[in-house]
């Protein structure tokens, strides 16, 4: 044993000193000043498609398929003159971890394989870990709805999560790290003939260790083929990694060319384009000697190593500004196994009729978060009840506990002391819309701290007018949104045309970009999240059960040592009055909250449904304008009840938030009675979106959608119709949008949902108008046997929906998402027992059933295919595994466990 850590430690100690990589790197720390981005010179001649990229300029010294399209920036996004959008800042948060100056290389010359640590230094914590999450998971999950997809998520040395896909039918195994930098590891397996490979695991465990900044975890893969091609490497933001697969270029010949990141390419085409003096000066910002190198970072860096007890491939990729480095290691045995690099691709070969085995490191620098315990996050009474499903012995009941602790740990996956992410893999940073509905929705079984926790992420990231982030940018991606501003700025100071005193300023600007290069970036540009702010500080100042000096307390902290939260909010709040006030003054339709402008034609979907086909291309949003407005009024008016019983009197508040002098929300606080006329005013603006289609209309919808589809799906909706008999009865919905004029899009959706969860006192013509195209069977309403509720049904609209439905299925009619059907089912619990609204206990028994039957009832969104005249339900195919307001469906079987049986 002696012996072999004598050997081991002699290997590591030739690789620290053959390997200098990182040698010319400083220790280095990001600032901690806000950065404030001024995006203004961004042009829209600079803007492109969000799935084709940055445009290359003309001056580029690289070809324009080199430069991969990735992400897109409209001027709106980032210019408050531009269009009416919305500003983009940046925030101090989740720095990245300072770089030690030792070599970098995670190669281990330990004979079996073991974990992997920075050459040089001594792994702390090294141990073998068991996944805590594993879909699909036997017993729980349909193998066939997950159409061969596999994942796991372990626990990594400082107890961050760390997923893993395999995705069968792309042959691409990604992981993600879910710390402060939403970082990703991917590559695609094919055959040599080019053909895609499906790949496995190797191993149930994984081996994490750390040592220093770095934190490692080494896995196992294998291949049904004795020659197998890795290539498509991408090391960075899972940013990157998203748009890299929505572009599908992972689906390209490895020989096609290298990936890299299109807005980083700009910047060091940017910093190329400098005079010398100001080149240089900009490329020490940047910590490279030269062009060579820093141009050098934009691909990751193979090479191949050997000794007599492993073969390694290294990648290896620093950020842009070389303050990070990604690396990912393959090791095999040479003994039974050849490996060979090839520019950006891996080969590895065995004896014919073998099978490849492999392991794969992975090692990031990224600071780790701060994960949060279930008893920190559940109430005593929920934790009472996951207790008590546990003693359970019967098979359901076991199947069912193991249900609830596999979403408890989810839970506990996406909380840290920072934040709430909003899903793995594909959403692994902060969400502002995704953390308030879940907290929400989680209310009976969080404890109020949550509750806190949710507003002060908020509230810390508002901006400067009040608006609410939507989700930010962290590590590679805020370099790839920083790289973009800097382009602008040097192409602006390119055409100063002599005038010293502007060349300067941006010169400053630009500088300032490059010194902050991967500080926080906020998006503002949804609605929605505007308006539920106050309906979730509304709930938690009215809570009874939280004593008035835990409230007092919460409101008079300070966010990140700036503003209090009360001061904050009422910011907030005063943007919210102003989005809402020209409603209150003319309640035409045309006066509704609208979306902002995407482009000349188009309006940008800035509420949940954000996909380009999300709101049908409307204007004025239905759950916007006749749910969250009227709630978040009527949440003003309760806040502002509460203040003063907590010690915030009216004359007092805008003394506390001299910024909302004048505004709207001052009216309000010196009017209450103002405040419940606009109240009044927008609970009208349902008869904007009522819509009633006679059966007539009904029918020929239903048979020029019908018509429409392909042939094999026209025959099995047909047969529904059939088995339901003759459509007799009208249906009235609330479309699901306004066109620019005001008129109604006529989609059958399933946004009423919440209003039926957040409206506490309706009435009761409201819940039986809301409820009754959840019940309607599709192809006329919603309804689907085996599947649940579909989220929107658009055969009474345009042909124009059905095209843009179909090329974009993400919020279509093939889809099912459990945020909405947990709403819903919150919404029906509550009034199960309520004389004027009966057979809802009908209404939650088929729902349940339906979705349950599914098979797939915790994902994000699902979907359906026909086969042989059959509806299977499926996954779909970029959905979340762990979703946070998936896991509401926690609270859904708290709630139903209390009702009657």
């Amino acid at each position: 044993m002696r012996l072999a850590w004598l050997v081991l430690a002699l290997s590591l100690l030739h690789v620290a000193r053959g390997s200098g990589q990182l040698s010319e790197l400083a220790a280095l720390r990001a600032p901690t000043q806000l950065l404030r981005s001024h995006c203004g010179v961004l042009r829209p001649e600079a803007t492109a498609d969000v799935r084709s990229g940055w445009p290359a300029p003309p001056s580029l010294p690289f070809t324009a398929a080199q430069l991969v399209p990735t992400f897109r920036f409209s001027p709106s996004e980032h210019d408050s003159s531009a269009g009416g959008g919305r500003r983009v800042r940046s925030a101090c948060q989740h720095l990245p971890a300072a770089i030690e100056p030792h070599n970098a290389s995670v190669a281990s010359a330990n004979a079996r394989g073991g974990p992997a640590v920075p050459a040089g230094s001594q792994a702390l914590n090294e141990r073998r870990v068991h996944p805590v999450l594993e879909f699909p998971e036997a017993g729980l999950d349909d193998t066939a709805a997950y159409q061969g997809y596999q994942t796991r998520f372990y626990h990594d040395s400082k107890n961050n999560a760390v997923q893993i896909y395999l995705q069968p039918k792309t042959s691409r195994a990604v992981l993600v790290w879910a710390d402060a930098a939403n970082e990703s590891v991917g590559l695609t397996a094919r055959d040599r003939a080019g053909r895609g490979v499906k790949l496995g695991w190797g191993a149930t465990e994984a081996e994490v260790a750390d040592s220093g900044p770095a934190r490692n975890i080494q896995f196992q893969l294998t291949a049904p083929v004795s020659h197998l091609e890795l290539g498509w490497f991408v090391l960075g933001s899972m940013r990157v990694e998203r748009d890299f697969v929505y572009a599908e270029r992972h689906l390209k010949p490895f020989a096609s060319g290298g990936f890299r990141v299109a807005e980083e390419s700009l910047l060091v085409a940017a910093v190329e384009r400098l005079p010398g003096e100001e080149r240089a000066r900009h490329l020490t910002l940047l910590n490279a000697s030269s062009i060579a190198e820093l141009r050098s970072r934009l691909e990751p860096a193979l090479s191949l190593s050997k000794t007599d007890s492993g073969s390694v491939a290294r990648i290896s990729r620093p950020s842009l500004d070389g303050r990070n480095r990604l690396i990912l290691e393959l090791r095999v045995d040479p003994r039974r196994t050849r490996m060979a690099v090839t520019n950006q691709t891996v080969s590895i070969r065995t004896r014919p009729g073998s099978n490849v085995g492999f392991s794969l490191t992975a090692s990031t620098d990224a600071a780790p978060l701060r994960t949060l315990s279930r008893e920190k996050i559940f109430n005593r009474a929920f934790l009472d009840f996951l207790r008590d499903a546990s003693s359970q012995r019967e098979g359901s009941e076991v199947v069912r506990y193991r249900r609830l602790e596999r979403q408890v740990r989810g839970v506990e996956l996406l909380s840290s002391e920072e934040k709430l992410m909003a899903g793995l893999p594909n959403f692994a940073t902060y969400f502002g819309r995704d953390m308030m509905m879940t907290a929400l929705m989680m209310r009976p079984i969080w404890v109020p701290e949550m509750s806190e926790h949710v507003i002060a992420s908020v509230l810390r990231k508002l901006g400067p007018h009040g608006e609410v982030s939507h989700e930010e940018a962290l590590g590679g991606q805020a370099i790839r949104e920083h790289a973009v501003v800097y382009d602008s700025l040097v192409k602006a100071y390119l055409e100063t045309g002599g005038s010293e005193s502007r060349a300067d300023s941006l010169l400053q600007r630009a500088g300032d970009v490059l010194r902050n290069l991967q500080q926080t970036r906020e998006n503002y540009h949804m609605v929605d999240d505007e308006l539920q702010l106050p309906v979730l500080a509304a709930r938690y100042l009215a809570d009874t059960a939280i004593p008035a000096t835990q409230k007092r307390a919460f409101l008079l902290q300070k966010a990140d040592q700036s503003a209090s939260h009360l001061a904050l909010l009422l910011q907030e709040l005063a943007l919210v009055a102003s989005l809402t006030t020209n409603y209150v003054r003319d309640q035409r339709a045309t006066n509704l909250v609208s979306f902002p402008r995407l482009d000349s034609l188009r309006w940008r979907s800035a509420s949940w449904r954000d996909s380009d086909a999300g709101y049908a291309r409307g204007r004025f949003a239905m759950d916007i304008n006749t749910i969250w407005a009227p709630a978040a009024l009527e949440s003003m008016a309760t806040i502002l009840k509460v203040l003063p019983q907590l010690g915030f009197p009216a004359p007092s508040l805008d003394t506390i938030a001299p910024a909302i002098r004048g505004s709207d929300l001052a009216t309000y606080i010196a009017k209450p009675a103002a405040l419940s006329q606009a109240i009044s005013a927008w609970k009208g603006a349902r008869r904007h979106f009522t819509l009633t289609l006679s059966p007539a209309d009904i029918r020929q919808g239903l048979r020029a959608k019908l018509h429409w589809l392909p042939r094999d799906e026209q025959r099995y909706w047909n047969r529904a119709l059939s088995r339901h008999g003759e459509t007799r009865e009208s249906l009235s919905f609330l479309a699901l949008s306004l066109d620019s004029a005001g008129h109604p899009i006529p989609v059958v959706n399933t946004d009423p949902a919440t209003e039926l969860f957040l409206n506490q006192d309706p009435e009761a013509a409201m819940v039986r108008q809301d409820i009754e195209p959840f019940l309607r069977p599709y192809p006329v309403g919603l309804f689907v046997e085996g599947l649940g509720p579909v989220v929107v049904n658009d055969a009474y609209a345009t042909r124009e929906v059905w095209d843009r439905f179909k090329a974009d299925h993400y919020h279509g009619p093939r889809v099912v998402w459990g945020r909405e059907v947990n709403l819903l089912l919150l919404g029906l619990a509550a009034r199960v027992s309520d004389p004027s609204t009966p057979g809802l206990d009908g209404a939650l028994r088929r729902t349940l059933e339906a979705v349950n039957a599914s098979g797939l009832q915790h994902n994000e969104l699902w979907s359906y295919e026909i086969k042989g005249g059959k509806l299977q339900p499926v996954r779909y195919g970029t959905s979340s595994d762990v979703q946070l307001w998936n896991t509401t469906n926690l609270v859904v079987q708290y709630v139903l466990s209390r009702l009657p049986q």
